[in-house]
């Protein structure tokens, strides 16, 4: 094979190599705070809200994690096997405040390197384009992380910022506990297949990642195998042509 073309498969092979690792990289960081979603969800609505709580640390697992709410007057959290939840009402208002979901004596909590989700189901939300939903994360080792930063005048994210939901704007003639009139039982169920779905989404972009990585690989191996035959094949075409030559010399002696 000539170093040319072995030049114009390598190239392609790297270039992939670095867009797969940078892919990689970009799920990695997108993944790295606690994030709420609720795809569904409109202002003064009711819906499902997902927060997404991945664990940052390297040694310790998450046990506990506490998140503000903006007042509702119904706001009920998920049955999460393992964990315990409490929830905070304003004693003159009877809103709700807050919900604390915290980790059973025995159970793994949030591992090391792992994620976990925890939906909540109320409202109505405030008619505003986004509501600032902030958050404790508690480690077993005593470490918190306030996620409650505002993002910054110039857009600039800040190092632990506040989940935070981007409602829009209720259509007309919608029903506020989470649809059009007659379908909120349906809302919630897809809000909270969207949930499902963008966890899927994320989990299907760490696999493509991979994939892209090990493709990337293979091409470098499969040049490699192709440069070491096609040197072997020079060597052998070498081998017979010198045999050639010394039977012939022989034929001529004889």
């Amino acid at each position: 094979m000539s170093n040319r073309l072995i030049r114009r498969l390598a190239v392609p092979a790297g270039a992939l190599a670095v867009a797969a690792a940078a892919t990689f990289a970009g799920v990695g960081a997108a993944s790295a705070h606690v994030t709420a979603n609720a795809p569904t969800l409109s202002q003064g609505g009711y819906g499902v809200v997902n927060l997404v709580v991945p664990n940052e640390s390297d040694t310790a697992a998450t046990t506990a994690l506490t998140v503000t709410l903006p007042k509702l007057k119904s706001a009920r959290p998920e049955v999460m096997p393992g964990w315990k939840t409490t929830v905070v009402k304003d004693p003159a208002t009877e809103e709700v405040t807050s919900i604390t979901w915290t980790a059973l004596p025995g159970t793994p909590g949030v591992p090391v390197g792992e994620f976990a989700q925890f939906r909540i189901s109320g409202g109505p939300f405030p008619e505003q384009a986004s509501v600032s939903l902030p958050a404790v994360q508690t480690y077993a080792d005593g470490q918190k992380v306030d996620w409650s930063q505002p993002m910054g005048a110039n857009g600039e994210e800040p190092e632990h910022p506040a989940p935070t939901l981007t409602l829009p704007a209720a259509e007309e003639g919608a029903d506020h506990h989470g649809g059009s009139a007659g379908q909120s039982g349906v809302a919630e169920t897809s809000t909270a297949s969207d949930a499902a779905s963008s966890s899927a989404d994320g989990t299907a972009r760490w696999l493509g990642g991979i994939g892209l990585v090990i493709g990337a690989l293979g091409a470098v191996f499969g040049i490699g195998a192709l440069v070491r035959s096609g040197r072997r094949g020079t060597e052998t075409s070498g081998d017979d042509d010198t045999r050639r030559g010394d039977d012939a010399r022989r034929g001529d002696d004889a």
